[in-house]
């Protein structure tokens, strides 16, 4: 009997030691979940309706809250993301929706009529930036739960590139919910709540994702050394980035970049209108130099908004307008204009933006030019470019995948809100281009007129605690890694 007694408290002994170990082993991964991974950003997303977002954190946190019909490989093409499509002729396309039907985050399915009801609403909406882009949709009929058939009202072989906009439920669409503050989609990150931080929970495992807004880049930098975040991804200057990379507790991953950076002109400037002050322009800025001395390496320098490993630049040889600032005062007194020519450029309050702003400042002023910079808070001025408020200013163009990018942002019907035409250029010999949709063409008379400035591509990275794995920047700066991103901590890290 003593024997058994043995046995059995030993076996006792054996579970209970299991059974703690378990009970750790689901603790530290609880834990895992629960402790937020935390990411700091330059800004915060200002609109989380897909139908109405334009700025690039809302674009990057849409991806990730959305699911679209459509998406893109590595070389741009599109690939099936929700559906399958069979275009019956170039006006008349069937989508099928996946099986199984993927779920809204309120549980319900998502079916050909949300997808419908997401494509009608942006049709009638008379305030999106995205309304003119469907402009040329006939009617949306649904056959059954998984197919949607479109009809165009002009052919169009592109056609599904171009649905890529996240579908929303339809029930809610017709209560108007209010998706800009409290989204609903499929994606991988579901809503949680927006009080000072935007919180985001991962469907598959329930790891929280909390984004908040660091302004100043230091601070960012030092708030992910004193581990007060998790993650930082662009809008540092390179100084902070290599300072980063001296640090053995963080990791700072790196990638070419196809996002392009340029000046906007507004062409309804009397001298901006003049295509000789836009070449002075261009001719004024020192690229290569810039990139050189405070970009992250693997910036280029770039000639047009597609970069050129992209389908449509194949064989186009766009000529580069060198720095040289003698040739700008002559183009300059040849236009007419008394120098020092006075221009005004906005500008967003981020320091790297406001250094960049500085150096084509000194770097124009050798050329017959006063820069006078305008550093506005990022609503501000994002703003101010949407309503054409501006003499000159910076931005990207973010996650720009197919060509159409040319008729949306020069189109002279594509003024806003009906596109992105910002700087309201008008040329009928581009229009006529575009139409045919001849892209060597079209991207060299862009190039030859200048309605705006072309920069570089900037490079991509990320830092992030080394007990942070499975995240990488993408090379067009989106957050997509967020649907993997692990934290390796335990519960003896993060106990505090």
């Amino acid at each position: 009997m003593k024997v058994l007694n043995t046995i059995w408290l030993t076996c006792l002994a054996v579970c209970l030691l299991v059974l703690c170990a378990c009970n750790r082993s689901d603790a530290n991964q609880q834990l895992k979940q629960t402790v937020p991974i935390r990411f700091a950003l330059a800004q915060m997303p200002l609109n989380l309706d897909p139908r109405y977002a334009t700025d690039a954190a809302s674009e990057r946190v849409n991806r990730l809250i959305y699911q679209s019909l459509v998406d893109f490989d590595a070389t741009s093409n599109p690939v099936p993301k929700l559906a399958t499509w069979l275009m019956v002729s170039p006006r008349e396309y069937h989508f099928s929706l996946k099986q199984p039907l993927a779920n809204f985050h309120h549980h319900k399915p998502l079916t050909a009529y949300d997808v419908k009801a997401t494509y009608d609403s942006i049709i009638t909406l008379k305030d999106s930036p995205q309304t003119s882009e469907y402009s040329n949709i006939s009617s949306i009929q649904v056959k059954n739960e998984t197919l949607v058939i479109f009809q165009l009202k002009q052919p169009d072989t592109h056609f599904a590139s171009k649905l890529i906009i996240g579908i929303l439920p339809k029930d809610d669409i017709e209560k108007k919910h209010d998706f800009t503050h409290h989204p609903i989609g499929s994606g991988p990150l579901a809503f949680e709540h927006w009080q000072n931080k935007l919180a985001l929970k991962r469907v598959r495992d329930g790891q929280l994702i909390l984004f908040t807004e660091v302004k100043d880049p230091t601070v960012r930098v030092l708030k992910l050394l004193r581990g007060e975040t998790d993650l930082l991804q662009g809008d540092l200057q390179p100084e902070l980035v290599s300072y980063l990379q001296t640090k053995p507790d963080i990791t700072v991953k790196t990638v070419a970049g196809v996002n392009f950076s340029y000046l906007g002109l507004n062409m309804q400037d009397p001298l901006l209108r003049q295509r000789k002050v836009r070449m002075a322009i261009a001719h004024a800025i020192d690229r290569q130099s810039i990139i050189d001395k405070v970009m992250l390496k693997s910036t280029r320098a770039a000639g047009a908004i597609l970069p050129p490993e992209h389908y449509t630049n194949a064989g186009v040889a766009l000529p580069a307008y060198a720095y040289n600032p003698g040739l700008s005062k002559q183009l300059l007194l040849e236009a007419g204009v008394q120098l020092p020519l006075k221009l005004v450029y906005k500008t967003s309050t981020d320091a790297q933006r406001v250094r960049l702003a500085t150096i084509l400042q000194a770097q124009m002023a050798k050329a017959g030019m006063n820069l006078e910079i305008r550093s506005l808070d990022w609503g501000t001025f994002f703003e101010e470019v949407k309503k054409g408020n501006f003499q000159l200013f910076g931005l990207t163009w973010v996650g720009i995948k197919t060509p159409d990018i040319y008729a949306k942002a020069f189109g002279s019907q594509q003024f806003p809100p009906n596109g992105f035409n910002r700087g309201h250029y008008a040329d009928a010999e581009l229009d006529a281009m575009l139409l045919a949709e001849d892209w060597p063409a079209v991207t060299a008379r862009i190039q030859a007129q200048l309605p705006y400035i072309p920069l570089w591509y900037e490079a991509q990275f990320a830092a992030f605690d080394k007990n942070i794995t499975n995240y990488a920047p993408k090379p067009d700066g989106n957050w997509d890694d967020l649907a993997t991103i692990k934290r390796s901590a335990t519960i003896s890290n993060h106990a505090h």
